[in-house]
């Protein structure tokens, strides 16, 4: 006799707080679990071309770690580009678009045991196009696991703000996972939020603390992303993690109080001080735990051949941009490290995250 099928829908109290941590652990247990399992992205925002289709990335971050690549077309029925919005606002299909969601959900749960669903920020994200999440959750039939950042007070506030969506479209919440908690402030978060959720009749499922494998991006992904140029350095070191990032405006007996394990160093490449400091740091501390994971050249300017040379022996990955230093600055202070399909590490560390700090005979009682 075949189980009935387990249906949990992944929300969050706002984007990038952690849902896709938790649906790459999730599938991991409840394969473990000898599970069938299936995953859903509804509606994606953010995609990569495959073949002749627009996939949703967290669904081919999924089906290539869980080897369904073959499914991503019913993994990612709808996907919003630019654009898109305001097109729908003055010719709004929601049937179309419906249709196509719940299409995809028949084909993925056939002989599976458990569907996981993403959704797309929080409960009300999708509004525009008909979609939200609340909506979407209540088409599917399925529960909801909301995702929240750590915190107390504005976490609880702005979970109850969501679950009220759900409530009003008579979704079911099963409770909460709360992401990202810093580590010195674990224990008394966890005890907080246990109490304030169990006040307002919700079970807290997990608390996973802030983990720098998942938080900090390699030095690659920042070059990739802003567009920047190698000009030296070792392939193997374009690997090393950017844990902190100071932009070397200071005099040069200033700058060396801020080099810290995995520091990346903003600088103009006339500023032969600085980019020297740089270069003596990683050299003196080759081998230690401190070490500079790259340089950053800005106003496209190179250094003389003599530095370069220096540069070069150092190893140290050296990426140029035609920007100003404050440019770039501001860009790598919005970059939002995603998890991608090379990132073994990250994937490896997400399901061990979720392993350990989520209850997942909670959720297996409660489905």
């Amino acid at each position: 006799m075949k189980r009935p099928l387990k249906n949990v829908y992944i929300s969050s109290i706002y984007q990038n707080a952690g849902k896709t941590t938790v649906a790459l652990g999730l599938y991991k247990l409840f394969v473990e679990k000898k599970f069938k399992t299936a995953f859903l992205k509804p509606v994606g925002q953010k995609t990569v071309p495959i073949g002749k289709y627009n996939i949703d990335k967290d669904s081919y971050l999924i089906g290539e770690v869980y080897h369904c690549r073959r499914k991503l077309p019913e993994m990612s029925p709808v996907t919003i580009g630019p654009g898109y919005t305001q097109k729908y606002i003055f010719t709004p299909q929601p049937g179309i678009l419906r249709d196509r969601i719940m299409s995809s959900f028949n084909k993925l749960i056939r002989g599976e045991d458990t569907i996981i669903i993403e959704g797309t920020g929080h409960a009300g994200v999708g509004s525009v196009v008909d979609l939200s999440n609340a909506d979407v959750a209540k088409m599917l039939g399925s529960k909801v696991i909301i995702v929240s950042e750590g915190g107390v007070g504005r976490a609880i506030d702005e979970i109850m703000l969501n679950k009220a969506l759900f409530d009003l479209h008579g979704v079911p919440v099963l409770g909460v996972i709360v992401n990202k908690v810093l580590p010195e402030k674990y224990d008394r978060i966890s005890k907080a939020l246990r109490q304030g959720l169990k006040n307002k009749n919700l079970p807290l499922l997990g608390v996973i603390p802030l983990d720098p494998i998942l938080r900090d991006p390699t030095v690659e992904r920042l070059m990739r992303r802003l567009d920047l140029r190698l000009l030296c350095g070792s392939r193997e070191n374009l690997a090393k993690p950017v844990r902190n990032t100071i932009i070397a405006a200071m005099e040069p007996e200033n700058m060396v109080n801020y080099i810290t394990d995995g520091t990346l160093i903003l600088t103009s490449g006339d500023r032969v001080d600085n980019i020297m400091v740089a270069v003596s740091s990683h050299l003196i501390m080759q081998g230690k735990r401190t070490q500079v994971s790259g340089l950053i050249l800005s106003g496209g300017l190179v250094p003389d051949p003599k530095i370069m040379e220096l540069l070069k022996k150092s190893q140290i990955p050296v990426l140029m941009s035609e920007e100003d230093t404050y440019t770039i600055a501001g860009r790598i202070e919005r970059f939002i490290c995603k998890i991608e399909k090379t990132d073994k590490g990250k994937i490896l560390e997400a399901r061990q995250l979720v392993k350990k700090y989520v209850n997942l005979n909670s959720i297996l009682g409660m489905l």
